[in-house]
């Protein structure tokens, strides 16, 4: 099953500490801005971006599944 990517940058801060963890995803430029370079990686991916969204100091990134619906470790962490 896929999934996407999705951040809100109302929050993300550019830290880049997503960048450190999935550089084939997360990209901060000299404009300080954080890049998505693809919204469904490919699933080969998703431990690298599930680190990076559980590591995000602002909790701006979600992963949410194919269909649309947040991941089941998000849902179970706003459910606590």
């Amino acid at each position: 099953m896929g999934f996407k990517v999705v951040v809100d940058y109302d929050l993300c801060e550019s830290n880049a500490i997503c960048m450190d963890i999935a550089p084939e995803v997360f990209e901060v430029r000299d404009d300080d801005f954080l890049y998505l370079l693809t919204e469904t990686p490919d699933e080969a991916m998703r431990e690298k971006v599930q680190e990076s969204a559980d590591r995000c100091p602002k909790q701006a990134i979600k992963l949410e599944d194919a269909a649309g619906a947040e991941d089941a470790a998000d849902a179970e962490d706003s459910a606590s």
